[in-house]
């Protein structure tokens, strides 16, 4: 059996470290949570030498171990608890070429927890262009490490960083510094409170607000409790130990690192003048955005409409092939039919996180965080809002996880309020689809309607979010103090592997993820359309042919299909709530569609989907797709179902409600409270039916 042996990624944030993950793990890979909190944990396998495995899990990015947020904490509480099973036996810790002064004090403050540590120090393909020498076996004699200078980029220095994991029991775990020198006396009572403990995890212990679980609590109690100094004296002895290791390092530094200003190749500060100008950095970011949605809708049409007619045709070929019955029905309209309603929305979902990732990648996703920072402020957000606002375009869950970055507890609550606004990647197949049917070709400047119409649902998500926020900052009266401090990282030509790695990744958690709810509501609804009470189902045929005695075989067909699926369970379900929904323009099928869409908005087109299988007999070749069914689709007085008017308001709606009950149970577990998910609720509900209904009455 092969040994496997424990890893942490540890780093400062904007260093490089999902880049050294990606390298060491390739698509080995998975992302969860960290059990009791939902801050996101990736973790992966890399095969070393000799037969043995690395499970190396990526922690959040932490500038010191002094945490400031609620997902720093997490890589305390690991690197605190021995008896935690993911408890690594090795941290590799990923500094920048470029800010290696800065990056290293996390790195002395993780040895003085005699952690064996390797120091990568990446993005090695720079430094000519900075003008960075270093002296490496310097470096390693007086930090009592290895090291190992990498480049992601040009894979260089890979091998090398797995040869040092392997061989970890050979790094040195004496510690840099000794943190007693600060205040001898204090840390001398300290030691011999508990001489069995290493002096510095005691004093993280105590000047850290973590949590360690039910392991050692009561030994963590004790050890909290030795608090004999107050806040302010505990944060001035803080204090002095950064100067400590800054003045440590600094020395290591002056012989081991030389630094030729003259060399320095700086473009940098001239993209920076531009891109964060206060009038050209949000007219570049607003055609950014133009050129993104453009893309996404063009690119994504032939692979999309592809998709959708092979589905079509499996549906066709399963009827025609298997013998006639319940289970060939429920595959070809049930299974098949509803997977084929999401398996369409592959194309468009993976170019958005193409373009996303391409952002991010750059370095100009943080020049846009600097530059909305003055927009965020006058809305009672700051500028790290708008990464979780960003970030809820992929999906609303991450993104509300990632508020934990925000110190300030109203804006914090503000953020997790307002994010679902923000349109996510569940929302694309319900606007794609629909713009779609409704939308007219033709174009605008060079840009097409379809692609205008999906950019502008998107900005009106944005600005509905960022005016709800103002409302909300008005009407809590929550006392909060904030401060905003952001790094701009160096800008770089994105990695190709780091970005098919996150387009396969995100795109293939979406699938999956969402696959399962789909799956398992096609085969309810497809049961419940198939089955129904009373004699109006039962009689179906008879009743039909009694009425409508001139028609066609398949014409005859489709009207018993038809009359089966409205006096089906489903049907009934649909009839009950068509009042309710009828002024929004729409009819009892797209009600059904509503209501299953709670689950996720996603599951809305494979509702449908599902249910015009059910309720056509006919499997004419124009009528197979979901699209050309959708469009097909009219009422009992021959007009059309989805109208310009009735899309329009659809989309409003899908724009607002709040329809997805995993991000509902997200913001509960956020703020430990139902008020505030039953709020969001009611109010985005509310909201969205009051705004379809303006629509569709204004437009019809």
């Amino acid at each position: 059996m092969s040994k496997q042996i424990n890893v942490a990624l540890i780093g400062n944030p904007n260093t490089g470290k999902t880049s050294v993950f990606n390298a060491l793990t390739g698509l080995n890979q998975k992302v969860g949570n960290y059990p009791g909190i939902t801050v996101e944990k990736k973790e992966g396998v890399c095969k070393l030498s000799r037969g043995i495995k690395a499970h190396i899990i990526d922690l959040p990015g932490t500038y010191s171990l002094n945490a400031s947020s609620l997902d720093e904490n997490v890589v305390i509480e690991l690197l605190l608890n021995k008896n935690d099973k993911d408890f690594p036996d090795i941290a590799v810790v990923v500094s920048d070429v470029e800010n290696l002064k800065r990056n290293l004090l996390l790195f002395t403050q993780i040895k003085d927890l005699e952690i064996p540590a390797i120091l990568v120090i990446n993005m090695s393909d720079r430094m000519h262009y900075k003008g960075i020498s270093l002296d490496l076996d310097y470096l390693e004699e007086h930090l009592q490490t290895k090291i190992a200078l990498i480049s992601t980029r040009k894979n260089e220095g890979i091998d090398n960083l797995k040869n040092l994991i392997s061989n970890y029991k050979d790094i040195s775990v004496t510690p840099c510094i000794d943190p007693s020198e600060i205040d001898a006396e204090y840390f001398n009572n300290l030691q011999k409170a508990f001489p069995n403990q290493l002096i510095y995890k005691l004093w993280l212990v105590i000047t850290q607000d973590v949590n360690f679980g039910k392991t050692n609590r009561k030994e963590i109690d004790a050890i909290a409790s030795f608090k004999t100094k107050s806040k302010a004296d505990l944060k001035r002895l803080q204090q002095k130990e950064t100067i400590k290791r800054y003045q440590f390092i600094n020395n290591v530094l002056k012989k081991g690192q030389t630094i030729d200003a003259s060399q320095a190749k700086d473009l940098r500060s001239k993209l920076d003048r531009v891109l964060t100008h206060k009038i050209w950095g949000y007219l570049i970011f607003f055609v950014i955005l133009l050129l993104m949605f453009q893309a996404v809708y063009d690119w994504a049409t032939y692979p999309t409409d592809f998709i959708d007619e092979s589905f079509a045709a499996l549906a066709d070929w399963v009827k025609n092939t298997l013998p006639p019955g319940v289970f060939t029905n429920l595959l070809a309209e049930g299974i098949i039919a509803g997977i084929g309603g999401i398996m369409v929305f592959i194309p468009p979902i993976a170019f958005l996180f193409l373009f996303i990732s391409l952002l991010e990648e750059s370095g100009y996703m943080s020049r846009v965080v600097f530059l909305m920072d003055n927009v965020m402020k006058r809305f009672g957000l700051s500028g790290k809002s708008v990464v979780p606002l960003i970030s809820g375009n992929a999906c609303a869950i991450p993104a509300i996880m990632a508020t934990r970055n925000i110190e300030s507890w109203k804006e914090r609550l503000i953020t997790i309020l307002v994010t679902p606004f923000t349109t996510c990647s569940a929302r694309l197949p319900v606007y794609v689809i629909i713009i779609a049917l409704v939308i007219p070709e033709g174009d605008f400047i060079g840009f097409s309607y379809k692609s205008l119409t999906l950019m502008s649902l998107y900005i009106i998500g944005f600005l509905t979010a960022i005016i709800s926020a103002y409302i909300l900052n008005k009407v809590l009266k929550i006392k909060s103090k904030s401060f905003f401090v952001i790094e701009m990282p160096a800008y770089k030509i994105p990695l190709v592997k780091n970005v098919a790695i996150t387009v396969v990744e995100k795109t293939k958690t979406f699938v999956f993820e969402a696959g399962k709810i789909i799956l398992a509501i096609s085969i309810v609804l497809w049961v419940l359309a198939s089955y129904g009470p009373g004699e109006q189902f039962d009689n179906a045929e008879h009743i039909v042919k009694t009425e409508y005695k001139l028609l066609t075989d398949d014409a005859l067909e489709d009207k018993i299909a038809a009359h089966k699926l409205e006096n089906s369970y489903i049907g009934i379900i649909g009839k009950t709530i068509e009042p309710l929904i009828k002024p929004l323009g729409y009819d009892w099928k797209i009600g059904i569609g509503l209501v299953t869409s709670f689950a996720a908005r996603e599951v809305f087109v494979g509702t449908l989907a599902t249910i015009y299988s059910v309720g056509s007999a006919n499997n004419a070749e124009d009528e197979d797709t979901i699209k050309n069914r959708m469009a097909n689709e009219t009422y009992k007085d021959g007009s059309k179902v989805f109208t310009f008017a009735s899309g329009i308001s659809l989309l409003l709606f899908y724009a607002f409600a709040m329809q997805c009950m995993s991000t509902l149970a997200i913001v509960k577990r956020e703020t430990n409270s139902w008020k505030w998910p039953m709020l969001q609720l009611t109010v985005m509900s509310l909201f969205a039916y009051i705004v379809a209904l303006i629509a569709f009455q204004f437009l019809k």
